[in-house]
């Protein structure tokens, strides 16, 4: 039985719980080795001796445990001691995207779709993986504190291999896709179809089919067409509409044949979205709407019956309740009372009364069961204590936490800088010592080896070799005011940003060393200045060497607009067809919704160069002639050539533009003939001729373009 403080797996401490689920039971947990906060999922002690049940929780496991993405509640460990299964999961906190739209009736259509690109990448890495989650919908999605939006629940995904997966298991009913209300058939084009029922409600605030019953939303989902977005909220744009549109149609092979290329409409979407650019092939007889057969409504009854049941209940787990009310339970109550005979008469193989009363039997003994464990664990830990009520556990937040280094006789900004990568901040104050040379550390406010909370100011007590001088007081004086003061005492200024709700914006929250005390002279002084709330502002991303359509999706989850997009010359070739400018610096801090103007390299400047001066004739060479016959080659640098004769009249006349090269070449070729020669033997009188020879000479000559 799981215990608060015990320790599973030689590692992980169980704090508290913090969920609780139809097969498990899930509790905050630190990661002594990793030094984390997780989650631990554990299934419950009275189905860890049933093989089954054991069986179904490592399946979950085993389907989530390979999957590792930004957009994906990732597994880490799966274990097993002393009959305790659990898995170790990423602690999120936020809220489910299901709460999200409750809270704000509907979603404007970039938020929208930014969302419904997050998942998308989180689905797409788990299609990538092979891995189907089959039960996509806005209660296992969340977005996290940060605004990171994430897929949580593999609890009935399954591998897929090359051939088609069924199963007996539906998803939520309202999200399910036609192929699984009819017989389980589940591949990533169900996942696809899921997704777009739950875009749909993002924008809409409501479902697209209702009923009283299971069997009934089923067989809406299999026979009625969705109705369109626009009709609830009209200022929908159509490429958004087209996109769920073809997300949910009937037949599989009308809709995205990935995750991929749905992601790529949706970024389209944002950049174009009254553009009419997605293509819904118009259904076949296969896709479109026809009547529900009797094996058709047996397959779809026993499908969510067997959901129903409570085997089937605990199997699902429900959404478990992972981060206190975040992960609350928020599939809807459905009803269970349509009159089975009047769908099934027709059928002799199915005796709706019997099976009528064997459900009911089934869920009383389930529910009185239910009820005596439930009495007995919450006895047993204190649990029915009325009229208390344990707020703290519900708000505790999660405390990151380092293990305090050892900065005694370190240099100064040697131990500031090791502080500062620990997530810790240092604050300075200085000290007259004999023991120590000046600019050593003394000691820290915090102990070597305890454990410390992150961003926690760590006041390091450093010598100096003098009585030093008093530094003034800068609090809640502006940046400039407070950088010249300091400046007159003789001290250098590092100034570092923070939020504060009580500080006006650029006037300085807190200083380092403290006022009164004093300090070296010529010493960094660091003064933090006020950004106002954190709510108001939010810090600029790096969008340079970004594609345009991506810089914009990135503004969008930032929270901040996108203003003019312009084309401009750009002299760095990588950055050609990207984002080469923005409008505000990389890191500063904007308030939300600030327009920032784009611009788009389409290339280096394109310079072009004439060629008029003439080329004169090649007298570099001493054995060149006047009247001789040369060949005149005159190339470029890029390898054009601009001129090829046979001339022995100089100089040429030229007349080139256009070139794109700065520098050419001129090559000249020509012969040169030595005459025969004869001599006389002046004893015999004989006479020789030597034969005259023929030599080719070749000359280079660099010339240099003017630019047009």
């Amino acid at each position: 039985m799981i215990k608060i403080g015990m320790l599973i797996g030689d590692r992980y401490e169980i704090l508290e719980k913090i969920g609780t689920g139809g097969m498990s039971d899930v509790y905050k947990a630190k990661d002594h080795k990793l030094n984390r906060f997780v989650a631990v999922k554990v299934l419950k002690q009275e189905f860890s001796e049933n093989a089954n049940f054991v069986s179904k929780f490592q399946v979950e496991a085993q389907a989530a445990a390979g999957l590792m993405h930004p957009n994906i509640v990732n597994v880490y460990d799966v274990g097993e001691e002393g009959g305790i299964h659990y898995i170790v999961m990423e602690l999120v906190e936020g809220i489910t995207l299901k709460k999200y739209i409750e809270k704000k009736a509907r979603l404007s259509v970039k938020e929208a779709i930014s969302i419904a690109i997050q998942v998308s990448m989180g689905i797409a890495a788990a299609h990538g993986n092979h891995i189907i989650h089959r039960d996509i919908k806005p209660q296992n999605i969340i977005i996290s504190k940060e605004g990171k939006v994430k897929v949580t629940d593999f609890g009935i995904a399954k591998a897929a291999t090359s051939n088609t997966i069924t199963s007996n298991v539906m998803g939520s009913v309202h999200y399910t896709s036609p192929e699984q209300a009819r017989g389980g058939y589940s591949d990533e084009k169900s996942d696809i179809y899921s997704l777009g029922i739950t875009m749909f409600e993002m924008l809409t605030g409501r479902l697209p089919f209702n009923g009283d019953t299971t069997v009934a939303i089923a067989i809406k989902h299999i026979q009625e067409e969705l109705p369109s977005p626009r009709e609830y909220v009209s200022e929908i744009p159509i490429s958004v509409e087209q996109i769920v549109y073809k997300c949910c149609q009937k037949s599989p092979d009308r809709r995205y044949q990935s995750m991929d290329e749905l992601i790529v409409d949706l970024k389209q979407s944002l950049l174009n979205p009254d553009e009419d650019f997605v293509k819904v092939v118009d259904p076949d007889e296969e896709a479109s709407t026809r009547m529900i057969t009797d094996r058709d409504m047996v397959q779809i009854k026993r499908q969510t019956d067997r959901r129903d049941s409570m085997d089937e209940a605990m199997r699902l787990n429900r959404n478990a309740d992972y981060y206190h009310e975040q992960y609350e339970d928020e599939d809807e109550d459905e009803d269970r009372d349509i009159d089975e005979e009047e769908y099934y008469e027709d059928n002799d193989d199915y005796d709706p009364k019997m099976e009528k009363i064997t459900t009911l039997l089934a869920v009383v003994a389930a529910l009185l069961i239910g009820g005596i464990v439930i009495f007995m664990v919450g006895n047993a830990f204190g649990m029915f204590r009325f009229g208390e009520q344990n707020e703290e556990n519900n708000q505790e937040e999660t405390v990151d936490t380092v293990e305090m280094i050892e900065v005694a006789g370190k240099p100064l900004d040697e131990a500031k800088r090791e502080l500062i990568e620990m997530g810790l901040t240092p604050e300075i104050e200085y000290e007259v010592s004999d023991a120590y040379e000046e600019g050593i550390v003394i000691r820290a406010s915090e102990a070597a080896g305890t454990m410390v909370e992150k961003n926690k100011n760590i006041v390091l007590t450093v010598a100096q070799g003098s009585n030093g001088v008093v530094v003034p007081n800068v609090k809640g004086k502006s940046q400039s005011e407070a950088v010249s003061i300091l400046e007159k005492e003789g001290f250098s200024v590092t100034v570092s940003e923070n939020y504060s709700s009580e500080v006006e914006s650029g006037h300085v929250i807190s200083q380092s060393p403290e006022a009164e005390t004093t300090a070296p002279e010529g010493v960094a002084i660091t003064i933090w200045v006020s950004l106002g709330e954190e709510d108001a502002k939010v810090k600029v991303p790096n969008l340079i060497g970004m594609t345009e359509m991506d810089a914009m999706v990135v503004l969008h989850e930032n929270g901040l607009e996108v203003g003019t997009v312009s084309q401009t010359i750009n002299e760095d070739v990588s950055l050609t067809d990207k984002v080469c400018y923005q409008s505000y610096s990389v890191d500063t801090y904007v308030d939300k919704g600030t327009v920032i103007d784009l611009k788009v390299s389409i290339g280096p400047t394109e310079v072009t160069y004439k060629f008029t001066e003439g080329i004169t004739a090649p007298t570099e060479d001493p054995d060149y002639q006047a009247g001789m016959s040369v060949s005149v080659v005159l190339i470029a640098t890029d390898g054009t050539q601009l001129l090829s004769t046979q001339t022995s009249s100089f100089p040429i006349s030229t007349n080139y533009s256009g070139i794109k090269s700065s520098t050419g070449v001129v090559q000249f070729t020509f012969t040169v003939t030595t005459p025969a020669t004869t001599t006389t033997n002046p004893d015999t009188g004989e006479t020789m001729t030597v034969e005259g020879t023929s030599t080719e000479k070749i000359v280079t000559r660099v010339v240099t373009f003017t630019a047009e």
